[in-house]
């Protein structure tokens, strides 16, 4: 199921959340400490409002809450609302045996146990959700992860206890993957929002529903992901699944925040995905984790395209691909002889590669000059520091960001001081926001822009047919 946490302070407020949201949800969770105090006397009433089985949950400010009630009052306010049709009551798991366990039983309302650890994840997980279940409940452990290897124990409890009834939450940037894939976890539902996040990391209902059809996976369903650090702001997720919902593949493509690529990797074997997408910082590290790669990747140097082989990973590269697009013509027309690349990282060694094939002049400017350097000499152009970017005014066709400078939230800072002449092309990879300081300053000069947008699409279509063998539908392109 999914389940929408209600965040409104009237019963009214609470209606409309799941009247907006009906067409996602399949449950909802009423939240009995965000409820003013005289909505909280008639929420027995509320179950009957809505055609939802609805979970009755009244948290403690310890638990993530905003209940200041004494834990006599708290029993009382609960036992009140158990006379209306709950269909589940949620009761903390130090909360010992009694009046409103004894009513619940007695109504035939499911009882969810729950624990809950902000800090990270109890080195006791497994032994703690099998002891709420031999009570007879649903167990629930809402805990945080701060790594991936965090994340792979959350996802082995499936694995481990198979046949226990559990709801496993993850809270926060690192546990979104588990829920949208809430049943590889093998959890009973996943908690969503209409709009802000209730909890920390929840992701909207519409989003689990029609974004990434977290309901619908199923043994059969390829997984495909993308892996980075920031990874949560791409946009990659949408081109994806829509384009998977469009040629009606049974599929699922979500992002991994990571900060140790061979756990991924064993996530990855785990999860038995089909392949996924790698950006910054990853696309060089890989490399050594892969069977096979293909003759780009060896020039190049990078990867941002892993797909499953028999018996081994292969890595493959479309950044150059998606990259050269929307500039081939001003290269093959003479517009575009010579380029500044900004930034030596993985997405500049495509960058730099693709012009280099081209017949383009290059010349890389790098804060660590070490860098830039080696990835000259491999390319054969020249190299320099950030600090001389003034150099090269008015005498390159075409300045390329390729620096994760400038990123979301990181709206107002540009990796580079450089005074554009109004004859220069203008390039940002960023694609989040579409128009980033650097680009904004080239506007203001009169420069031709290209956006980190295009590349995406262009790039992402290409890994489209390398993960289904499909060509991307048209159809979603239009939706886009």
């Amino acid at each position: 199921m999914i389940c929408l946490t209600l965040s409104g302070n009237t019963l009214a407020s609470c209606l409309d959340e799941i009247k907006q949201n009906r067409a996602y949800i399949d449950a909802a969770e009423l939240r009995l400490d965000l409820l003013q105090e005289e909505e909280q006397q008639k929420a027995s009433s509320f179950p009957s409002m809505t055609d939802v089985p609805v979970i009755l949950t009244l948290r403690r400010k310890e638990d993530g809450g905003q209940c200041m009630l004494s834990e006599k009052e708290r029993r009382q306010l609960l036992l009140s609302a158990l006379d209306g049709d709950f269909a589940y009551v949620d009761i903390e798991e130090d909360v010992k045996r009694n009046d409103v366990e004894q009513k619940a039983r007695e109504k035939g309302v499911r009882i969810i146990r729950s624990f809950h650890d902000f800090s990270g994840i109890p080195d006791d997980i497994y032994s703690r959700i099998y002891r709420l279940s031999e009570r007879g409940d649903i167990a629930k452990a809402a805990v945080t992860p701060h790594t991936i290897q965090d994340l792979l124990t959350l996802f082995r409890i499936a694995e481990e206890l198979k046949d226990v009834p559990k709801i496993i939450i993850g809270m926060g940037d690192w546990g979104i993957p588990i829920r949208i894939l809430y049943k590889k976890a093998g959890s009973l539902l996943t908690f969503a929002c209409s709009g802000e996040a209730v909890a920390p990391g929840q992701v909207s209902a519409k989003d689990l529903k029609m974004l990434y059809r977290a309901d619908q996976v199923n043994e059969r369903t390829g997984i495909y992901g993308i892996i980075g650090n920031p990874v949560l702001h791409t946009s990659s997720p949408l081109i994806h699944n829509m384009g998977f919902h469009a040629i009606n593949y049974n599929a699922i493509y979500l992002p991994f925040l990571v900060d140790n690529v061979r756990i991924f990797f064993a996530l990855a074997e785990y999860l038995k995905m089909r392949g996924f997408s790698v950006t910054i910082p990853f696309k060089d590290a890989v490399l050594m984790y892969l069977g096979n790669i293909s003759r780009e990747v060896k020039q190049i140097g990078a990867c941002n395209t892993v797909v499953r082989m028999p018996g081994m990973w292969k890595g493959l590269n479309t950044d150059y691909y998606g990259f050269l697009q929307p500039i081939l013509k001003d290269i093959d027309s003479g517009r575009v002889r010579s380029a500044l690349v900004v930034g030596a990282g993985g997405a500049s060694q495509a960058v730099v590669w693709a012009l280099r094939n081209r017949g383009v002049k290059v010349t890389i400017l790098n804060r660590t000059v070490g860098r830039a350097e080696k990835l000259a000499k491999i390319n054969l152009c020249e190299y320099d520091t950030l600090d001389n970017a003034s150099k090269y005014e008015g005498k390159v066709d075409l300045v390329v960001q390729t620096t994760s400078v400038g990123l979301y939230p990181d709206f107002d800072i540009s990796p580079i001081d450089f005074h554009f002449t109004g004859r220069e092309i203008a390039y940002d990879i960023i694609y989040k926001p579409r128009m980033t300081k650097f680009l904004k300053e080239a506007e203001k000069a009169g420069c031709t822009l290209h956006y980190g947008s295009e590349m995406l699409m262009d790039q992402g279509k290409l890994q489209f047919e390398l993960f289904t063998g499909y060509h991307y539908p048209k159809e979603a392109l239009q939706n886009l």
